[in-house]
């Protein structure tokens, strides 16, 4: 079975397509819920009901789209929603960049290097944690999901610029949280 005869089987009432969907796209959901609102247990919960919620809409899902980029749009609005909702926002601190990012998860070759990574890797988490939950979002979406600004100005209904906006905005702010905590590290 793929996507396809899945919400085929779903709009037919077979629930078979629901388990399908969900024993193939869980894992990458919930991580990327996790990313957006750091808590395990929140993250399944907001898959968990992303799931019920394309159940229910899936009667109007347009069968020659892919899956895939429907249900993580979801995934996204949710935990953006339930972090604005819940108040999880670290307040607005200084910038960042994805050039400093790449050069930062490079470190991994030898043990030294491994240690290193770990504490880099650190480091980046700790910075995700200042960016307000939509920044999480977009860093998550272009650098975890892999998805191009134009497919996230369509899948959020945007303009392209707007979208190149704000993640241009939280690439920066990452970049300074990042310098900020490599200068510490260096004391």
């Amino acid at each position: 079975m793929d996507d396809h005869q899945a919400i085929q089987r779903l709009k037919n009432g077979d629930i078979s397509g629901l388990e399908f969907l969900a024993a193939r796209h869980q894992v990458k959901a919930v991580r990327t819920a996790y990313l957006i609102t750091r808590d395990v247990g929140l993250a399944e919960d907001i898959v968990q009901d992303s799931f019920i919620r394309a159940f229910h809409a899936i009667r109007g899902f347009d069968s020659t789209r892919p899956f895939e980029p429907w249900f993580m749009r979801s995934v996204v609005n949710a935990s953006v929603k339930m972090m604005q909702r819940s108040a999880r926002q670290v307040e607005m601190g200084e910038d960042a960049d994805e050039s400093l990012l790449a050069e930062l998860a490079e470190r991994v070759e030898s043990v030294e290097e491994l240690v290193e990574s770990i504490e880099v890797q650190d480091q980046i988490w700790d910075a995700m944690q200042k960016l307000s939950p939509r920044q999480r979002a977009v860093i998550v979406q272009r650098y975890f999901l892999e998805m191009s600004e134009k497919e996230m100005a369509e899948e959020a209904g945007s303009a392209v610029g707007t979208v190149k906006w704000m993640l241009n905005a939280a690439r920066e702010r990452l970049r300074g949280l990042l310098d900020a905590a490599h200068r510490r590290s260096e004391r």
